[in-house]
């Protein structure tokens, strides 16, 4: 059992359950659909329930779980057609982030986005390749000053991250060839500062995506057949 200790503010022990459980959604680990019960995390992680609670709550603002009455809290389960609206939604509001972002990101930022993308194109893992994926994207937004756009941004990402992770496992390594490509184009717009460009390049890699993702149906089934095979966590 990973034990947390409780000896500072209860807000530290919520941040770090908050992180324990983000990080195991985003990997994967806890999958749409599975449930997350509270004395459950706080005896594995060693933790009171209050924190856990608070931390649950974190984590739905995040879009990264759901709670629903009388069955307490679980990771969103969609069908194809939700994600779909999801993935249009993020094709209108990121390059609006992006537009915003853009004259404020520094140097650092540059040189930082360019060594994760040469990171990106040197290697094969998929799940090293959507934690880089993630990284990249969400740094390109830091300059945005508008919060409620920006954690829109966050929370369409947290929701569509297990359904991201299953296509890559299907379209595997082939494919890779056009994401590193798209990034190459973006990361030239950013540097030169065109925002509409930029716009233009992060509407169109979304957009791919979209539209790869609907050609793969069994994405959701498994998705939905998992969630109907796996118990609940205790």
């Amino acid at each position: 059992m990973t034990t947390m200790p409780e000896g500072g503010p209860g807000d530290a022990v919520s941040q770090r359950v908050a992180s324990h459980l983000r990080a195991a959604i985003l990997a994967g680990e806890i999958a749409p659909g599975e449930r997350i019960r509270q004395e459950s995390v706080a005896k594995r992680l060693g933790a009171s329930r209050l924190p856990v609670r608070e931390a649950l709550r974190v984590l739905e603002a995040e879009g990264l779980i759901e709670h629903q009455a009388h069955r307490g809290a679980r990771v969103p389960l969609l069908d194809a057609h939700e994600v779909q609206v999801i993935y249009e939604m993020r094709e209108r509001l990121e390059p609006l982030a992006l537009a915003q972002s853009i004259p404020r990101l520094t140097g650092d930022n540059l040189r930082r986005l360019n060594l994760i993308q040469t990171h990106i194109e040197a290697i094969t893992d998929i799940n090293e390749f959507l934690v880089l994926d993630r990284e990249f994207h969400l740094l390109t937004y830091t300059g945005c000053r508008i919060e409620q756009l920006s954690s829109m941004v966050v929370r369409l990402w947290n929701t569509t991250q297990y359904y991201r992770r299953e296509f890559m496992r299907l379209s595997g390594s082939r494919r890779r060839w056009v994401v590193n490509a798209e990034h190459r184009l973006l990361l030239d717009a950013i540097e030169r500062g065109d925002t509409v460009d930029a716009e233009r390049c992060l509407g169109g890699h979304i957009r791919r995506t979209r539209v790869e993702l609907a050609r793969h149906p069994e994405v959701f089934d498994h998705a939905r057949n998992g969630a109907v095979l796996r118990p609940s966590r205790r």
